[in-house]
């Protein structure tokens, strides 16, 4: 359902990689020193300090970051400074601030993102198996992962990666609603082609899954890859257009936040046949994602991309939404 997986680099990739990574060792030695790391935990922690809001970037000079590093004299610290000025610190006539890798690095540090989660579940959800169509889907954490699991027919229905600071500032409750508050913003930005792991532009494709125990009525599947960190997402066509802005509308007109609901709560719909799709043209491909609450209907038409490039509001009689 909602997955992640690694394509197999190309020869021109593997060699691009290589020669990455030949760069990315120099680069992560530079914070096998636990002063340099005490360097960048403290200039994000004056940041903090200093910072006021909209002020921007708050610089610090050498005197204040030597207040709050413990370093024995000021040789070492300017030592350590030039280390790591140019990949994680920025330096300027007025003092130094964090680069983007520096950003990165110390926020991942500071929120402990580097620990292993707590585990916890399973716990029952509300929502259908699409599957086999029984209330009976379970949550747990399974590694970095958050997983809905059926109970009866054991598929396993939903997956994606979960940070230990997520886990660690929530109950199990909480931690549930932010993962569908996650899971809509995460697709959302790959329905725009953005990856969620690194910013970079996505590729996408549709495809049609010939064998798939997935119901009938949506046997496409959009798949979105990032060339730059491999990240693959995949997701039925259906569940890809219903965060277009024309079906949030139309379901928060009908009492429907789609937005708040996991992507697990969506099963019921496709189980159901409310929800399908259908190819309806060729050269150039055209695709066609109906999404039904009780006597209207909305439909989206997208392109090869899973780009929606024409919306429409449909009032049918209910007999027309029951399934064959």
């Amino acid at each position: 359902m909602n997955g992640v997986s690694i394509p197999l680099p190309s020869k021109d990739r593997t060699r691009r990689i290589m020669t990455e990574d030949n760069s990315a060792t120099n680069i992560f030695r530079l914070l096998s020193d636990d002063t340099r790391l005490d360097i960048l935990r403290a200039v994000a922690t004056a940041q903090h300090e200093l910072g006021d809001v909209g002020s921007g970037v708050a610089e610090l000079s050498f005197s204040e970051i030597y207040e709050y590093v413990e370093v024995e004299n000021t040789s070492k610290l300017s030592y350590h400074l030039g280390e790591l000025a140019g990949t994680y610190l920025r330096k300027t006539d007025q003092g130094y601030s964090l680069t983007h890798a520096g950003e990165r690095i110390v926020r991942f540090i500071l929120s402990g993102n580097y620990e292993q989660p707590d585990s916890f579940g399973p716990k029952p959800v509300d929502g259908i198996c699409v599957f086999c169509g029984k209330e009976a889907l379970e949550a747990s954490l399974s590694h970095q992962f958050f997983r809905i699991d059926c109970s009866v027919c054991e598929q396993s229905v939903t997956g994606q990666p979960i940070t230990p600071a997520q886990v660690k500032t929530h109950d199990e409750d909480a931690l549930i609603q932010s993962i569908k508050r996650r899971s809509a913003e995460v697709t959302k930005q790959i329905r725009s082609g953005l990856c969620p792991e690194c910013g970079a532009q996505l590729s996408t494709r549709i495809i049609e899954v010939a064998k798939t125990p997935l119901p009938d009525a949506d046997s496409f599947l959009v798949t979105s890859t990032c060339e730059e960190c491999l990240r693959r997402y995949n997701n039925p066509l259906t569940y890809s257009a219903v965060y277009h802005p024309a079906s949030i509308a139309f379901h928060w007109d009908r009492g429907v936040d789609v937005t708040s609901r996991g992507i697990w709560e969506f099963n019921e719909y496709l189980y159901d046949s409310r929800w399908t799709s259908e190819q309806i043209a060729s050269d150039p491909d055209e695709y066609e994602v109906v999404l039904r609450h009780e006597s209207d209907a909305i439909s989206l038409v997208l392109d090869s991309t899973a780009t929606v490039r024409r919306t429409e509001r449909v009032r049918r009689k209910k007999s027309d939404f029951q399934r064959s």
